[in-house]
């Protein structure tokens, strides 16, 4: 019940005591005792040498309480009649719940929410505050979260519509940098978005399927951020993720998916970015050991991955196409240590074969002419310099005058190689601990990768073919291949979480590259170089709601080995980002 009905009631309920313990005697008796000295007319006017006085007192002696007791009852009629109107208004209100109440039951129903839900009826426990407004007062702070928790639920589910489930986010960036080379060229102060919408469906028991578009340069495979520049340009979105997967029923431990998909196996930006969603096919063989003491889940996670198909460079007579893939595994195992200390390990090997096409798409003879000798579009853009040892075989045009060759200035590329294969041997670790603060649990992450190929394409470099009288060629490598720079490390210490209204989270990683440890264009892009780079990243996150989020994130780097006189300053990029997500 309401608090002002509840205080009136009581204000009526002291008016009719006060009323009964003022007139002493029940009304009927009272209204008996006037009854009968009405009727007694000799007794009123008999004459009486003693007591005329007292008997004028006497009759008088009721006028005041009488007096009283008309104005209790005259208050007691106006708290009913105000009673009675607040009544009116309590249905009213009580009919437009029900109504409210009713409607939820029913689309909870057509959603298959809350099976127990009747059609054009609230719960039991609805009908309790509905209906019974002098109801204890325990039930009266119950319903109100109960209901608040089916109203959330009601609200993620209409985010669905038959089996598909919808989903995004949009984040804000503002991204100062300064220092790195004595020119200052890195020097900037930037804005950028992202903006990701993503749709899943559940097919059936056996199949589901999703679908993602995200904004970015379509040419860059490692972000999904749009710089806010362009002149007010139109700003482009484009497939990020189109995939099935499928896992039957009957053999739940296995799960195939194919298409462009997220990765299926465990690891840090050392080696992939996340932003990049590889295609092609992947194999997960999982099994969960609920009932060993320790060893908690094992699985096996295989992949193959093609990212180019292109004819083979000249000089070669043979035109057919060549395939270019990454294939892999990865095994993956969960430890039980204590009940409050998780322990992940996780040993992969990805194998490029045939990667030379990335540097190829990599290359451009010169700013003026930036198209890929590969399709004529943009080159192949990355967030980071390539850092791996390229060869790279160019083509000038050349007019002969009277026995002397003059370039015309037009330049080609006609080849570009790495000096490394990549087969990375890729080792993580993972330690979740428990604390007796349920806000603030710690993660220990730590990766090591090796590249077991590291200059072994040196001998597989074509030559520069030989000049024409109208063409010149020339090769050149970016940096020497060194077989020993050939690993990279990764160490990241997390406190807290973002989960819930109000959470922090804090994060420091340190990370070191050598030039042929990884692909230096798959990898991280927000560090200051993809390979022969030392870095140190900060951030800070804050869960604003349940679905707003700002942080503060800090990168500082240096490449390893400086071939620049003076050598490059530390490279600070700092990232102030407000991330909704709907």
């Amino acid at each position: 019940m309401p608090t002002h009905l509840r205080r009136k009631a009581r204000h009526i309920a002291v008016a009719v005591a006060l009323s009964l313990m003022i007139a002493g005697p029940s009304p009927v008796a009272l209204a008996g005792a006037g009854d009968a000295i009405a009727a007694s007319p000799v007794a009123a006017n008999a004459p009486s040498n003693n007591s005329s006085e007292p008997a004028k007192e006497s009759a008088a002696v009721p006028d005041p309480v009488a007096s009283e007791l008309r104005e209790l009852k005259e208050a007691v009629e106006e708290q009913t009649k105000q009673f009675n109107e607040h009544s009116a208004e309590l249905e009213t209100e009580r009919a437009a719940l029900r109504n409210e109440l009713d409607t939820i039951a029913k689309l909870e129903t057509k959603l298959g929410l809350t099976p127990d839900a009747v059609l054009g009826s609230a719960t039991p426990a609805a009908e309790a505050i509905v209906s019974d407004p002098t109801g204890p007062q325990s039930t009266q702070t119950q319903i109100p979260q109960d209901w608040s928790n089916r109203i959330s639920n009601l609200e993620s589910r209409l985010k669905t519509f038959g089996p598909f489930t919808f989903s995004g986010d949009l984040r804000l960036r503002d991204e100062p940098f300064f220092g790195g080379p004595n020119t200052e060229s890195f020097d900037q102060a930037r804005a950028r978005f992202r903006l990701r919408f993503n749709i899943d469906a559940k097919l059936n028991e056996d199949f589901s399927a999703g679908f993602s578009l995200a904004s970015g340069d379509i040419n860059n495979p490692i972000s999904t951020n749009q710089d806010i520049s362009g002149f007010y340009a139109r700003k482009t979105v484009a497939i990020d993720k189109a995939f099935v997967d499928y896992s039957p029923h009957q053999f739940q431990v296995l799960t195939l998916i194919g298409g462009k998909f997220a990765y299926p196996w465990y690891n840090t930006e050392l080696t992939w970015d996340k932003d990049l969603n590889p295609e092609g096919a992947a194999e997960t063989l999982a099994f969960n050991l609920n009932s060993t003491p320790v060893l908690k889940r094992i699985a096996l996670v295989g992949f193959q991955l093609p990212f180019s198909q292109v004819t083979r460079p000249a000089p070669s007579t043979n035109q057919s196409l060549v395939t270019s893939a990454v294939y892999g595994g990865q095994l993956q195992t969960s430890w039980q240590l204590a009940t409050w200390l998780k322990f992940g390990a996780f040993s992969g090997f990805y194998n490029y074969h045939n990667a030379d096409p990335i540097a190829f798409a990599l290359a451009r003879a010169s700013t003026k002419n930036p198209q890929t000798p590969l399709t004529g579009l943009l080159p192949l853009a990355s967030g980071n310099t390539p850092q791996n040892s390229i060869v790279t075989t160019t083509a000038t045009n050349v007019v002969t005058i009277a026995g002397t060759a003059y370039p015309t200035g037009v330049t080609t590329i006609t080849n570009a190689q790495f000096n490394s294969k990549f087969g990375l041997f890729d080792s993580l670790a993972r330690l979740d601990i428990t604390t007796p603060w349920e806000r603030w649990p710690v993660s220990l992450i730590g990766d090591y990768v090796q590249n077991t190929e590291a200059c072994a394409n040196l001998h597989n470099i074509l030559p520069a073919p030989a000049n024409t009288g109208s063409i010149h060629y020339s090769q050149a490598t970016n940096f020497p291949c060194n077989a020993h720079q050939r690993r990279g490390y990764w160490s990241e210490a997390q406190v807290g979480r973002t989960q819930k209204r109000h959470d922090w989270q804090f994060d420091y990683a340190w990370i070191y590259i050598e030039r042929e440890a990884v692909l230096s264009n798959f990898n991280y892009s927000e560090i200051r170089q993809g390979s022969n780079v030392t870095e140190h990243r900060a951030m800070i996150l804050y869960q604003v709601l349940p679905n707003v989020q700002t942080s503060f994130t800090a990168l500082i780097g240096r490449p390893l080995t400086n071939s620049t006189a003076p050598p490059q300053n530390w490279l600070t990029r700092l990232q102030f980002d407000l991330l909704y997500t709907f």
